[in-house]
């Protein structure tokens, strides 16, 4: 039965083959070497364990989804996310898949050149050329779907991200990506509770997956924030950032929208 995520992936790869054509690996390896280093995605993540300021927020840019359909126009993506790093974002997630989520590497560049601080690439990284391509243009953070990958391509791309100078947000839905995720030697490990094969979100899914993540690694917590409470529960869960695309896009004001989920999950400790 072919599912969400094989739909997506098989359109992932036809757009990366034209790409390709256009720009041989060959080329697109010279790219990323030239491009400048990347920054350090784990730290700027990591600091939101114990920290008295709140969770981390990676906030994104996200124009659709294939559950929601279209939610926000996005004219500039550089400018939302400027407002997103003044609202007190860790880094900056930029949906860069363009048949379900309207997304491209130019927003990535863009994005890019208007924040200091790391940048994700959000795609379907299923190809060493993709790994490139992201630090070509300047990402410094990719994310790694253990739903997506055999054990081979999990290690090897994980490998490849960290001999590019840049770190990989590995997203697990089941305790067993969870394992499989920590044995190849993830830093820093998403539970999404949208289960991408179905498109179904449970809202207690991380609790039930957050005692497999180990203390060791950055834990993140993906899908399923409407507004400052998410945050705040993500956070008595112990997720160390929290990963927000539609709430923010529709928000209005995102750098208020930030600076809300922040202050939010400063009262994690209450009860």
């Amino acid at each position: 039965m072919t599912t969400v995520l094989d739909s997506i992936i098989e359109g992932v790869r036809e757009d990366l083959e034209a790409r390709a054509r256009q720009t041989p690996l060959s080329e697109m390896q010279a790219l990323a070497a030239s491009a400048d280093s990347a920054l350090d995605a784990h730290t700027a993540l990591e600091a939101g364990r114990d920290d008295p300021s709140g969770v981390r927020i990676i906030a994104e840019v996200k124009r659709s989804s294939p559950s929601k359909g279209a939610l926000a126009e996005i004219p500039d993506p550089a400018a939302l996310a400027a407002a997103y790093q003044s609202g007190g974002a860790s880094v900056i997630s930029v949906l860069t898949e363009s048949r379900r989520f309207g997304g491209s590497l130019s927003d990535l560049a863009a994005v890019r050149a208007g924040v200091d601080i790391p940048v994700l690439r959000k795609d379907f990284m299923v190809d060493e050329y993709q790994f490139h391509e992201a630090r070509a243009y300047g990402a410094d953070l990719v994310l790694l779907i253990v739903a997506a990958l055999d054990d081979r391509q999990l290690r090897d791309f994980l490998s490849l991200t960290h001999e590019l100078g840049m770190n990989a947000l590995v997203e697990a839905h089941t305790e067993e990506e969870i394992e499989r995720a920590v044995t190849v030697g993830s830093r820093i490990v998403g539970v999404n509770v949208r289960n991408l094969k179905t498109l179904d979100v449970d809202l207690n899914h991380y609790s039930a997956m957050a005692r497999h993540l180990p203390h060791d690694v950055v834990r993140v917590a993906e899908s399923g924030v409407s507004g400052p409470d998410g945050v705040l529960d993500y956070a008595r869960q112990g997720a160390d950032a929290v990963l927000v695309g539609e709430a923010l896009v529709k928000h209005g004001d995102p750098t208020a929208a930030v600076k809300s989920f922040r202050s939010a999950s400063l009262s994690k400790e209450a009860q």
